[in-house]
């Protein structure tokens, strides 16, 4: 199978309509509704928990249980304060970039509806430029063109409000996806492909597939752990985005070289079981698809960390896709990037065999 048998117009339709739902954390499940209902064909059954996570199920009886996972929730903002001038203050809800704020459009969520706002900032002329004052937490600002906090609230803004931002997807120069949310919804979109091709292929697995796309990852990694639970997995194949470390102001001796184009991302990492690292490398090599190396300090902080201490221990690995420019509205991957990683899922759930324990002492 070839990275050009791989994303279709129709997978592409659904990748494009699912980044550019809002899915904030804490309120993921209008994206979770349009990701299972792309799924639902080629699964046998759902889980759902209390907070929102979503699992596909093929082969639910199974006693052998491999996940494919990656989270569905994407950074935000919260209404913390409304002044008597009707602006709006705002603390994170995950880790948003204060800088990029300025000049941004903002949908408010409220009982009513979207409430349209926008990020202020003082004009240039206004400002000492001897003591230029950059954007910080304490200083970003929403207007929603109330002349006061009564106008604000009859408008149905009030104190906790979700905030997001309505950038839209993008293809740039024909091949790099662009949008906000690409971290993670494009897990989301990669293991539904996945499934798709299983679908597709009529591969008859010899175990339990749990597709799970887990909630809260970006306050914690908290859907994962709840999942985790439910599922009680063996085995956990965890895909989330890295750092493309090319650009600009990065430094490669902190944040190693990862970048654009050059194929997944395999992690090392203490929460990275090694055998099954290995096999991802070992498959990656027999199908000649394309890989980089990455390696974590302690924790990877990614969903992998939540399965791989969970249950005793289940045996997790991290394959990432290279990303640029995360935590902003205009967050950047390469569509050969998007299509090997699926490729190296797929591969690697092909090789697994019913009870493999991946320990180091059989």
């Amino acid at each position: 199978m070839s990275a050009k048998q791989i994303i279709t117009k129709k997978s592409l339709d659904f990748f494009e309509k699912y980044l550019n739902n809002a899915a904030p954390t804490g309120y993921e499940w209008e994206g979770q509704k349009l990701w299972m209902n792309y799924l639902k064909p080629y699964v046998d059954t759902f889980i759902t928990d209390t907070y929102g996570t979503a699992v596909g199920v093929i082969n639910p009886d199974a006693k052998y249980k491999v996940v494919i996972e990656g989270h569905s929730d994407e950074i935000s903002w919260y209404v913390n304060y409304i002044t008597d001038d009707g602006l709006l203050y705002v603390i994170r809800n995950g880790g948003s970039d204060h800088q990029i704020a300025p000049s941004k459009w903002v949908n408010i969520h409220t009982k009513k509806g979207i409430v349209r706002g926008i990020f202020g900032w003082p004009a240039i002329h206004t400002r000492d430029r001897a003591k230029e004052e950059p954007p910080k937490l304490d200083n970003i600002f929403i207007d929603v063109g109330a002349k006061d906090k009564a106008e604000v609230e009859k408008l149905g803004v009030h104190v906790g409000c979700v905030i997001t931002y309505p950038d839209e997807f993008h293809i740039l120069n024909g091949n790099k996806f662009v949008c906000r949310a690409i971290d993670n919804r494009a897990g989301g979109f990669m293991i539904a492909e996945v499934a798709r091709l299983l679908h597709q292929n009529k591969i008859e697995l010899p175990f339990g597939l749990y597709i799970t796309n887990s909630v809260q990852e970006e306050i914690g990694l908290r859907g994962a752990e709840m999942i985790t639970q439910t599922i009680k997995p063996d085995v956990a194949i965890i895909t989330d985005v890295c750092h493309d470390t090319t650009t600009p102001m990065i430094n490669k001796k902190k944040q190693g070289h990862t970048e654009l184009g050059a194929g997944p991302v395999i992690s090392y990492a203490p929460a990275v079981q090694n055998k099954l690292r290995e096999r991802i490398i070992e498959t990656a090599e027999a199908k000649k698809i394309p890989f980089q190396r990455l390696a974590a300090s302690r924790s990877t902080g990614t969903d992998t960390d939540a399965f791989a201490y969970s249950n005793g221990g289940v045996a997790s690995a991290l394959i990432s896709l290279p990303l640029r420019y995360m935590h902003t509205t205009v967050e950047t991957v390469h569509k050969e990037d998007v299509e090997n990683v699926i490729r190296l899922i797929y591969e690697t759930l092909l090789s697994i065999k019913e009870g493999e324990t991946f320990s180091y002492f059989d």
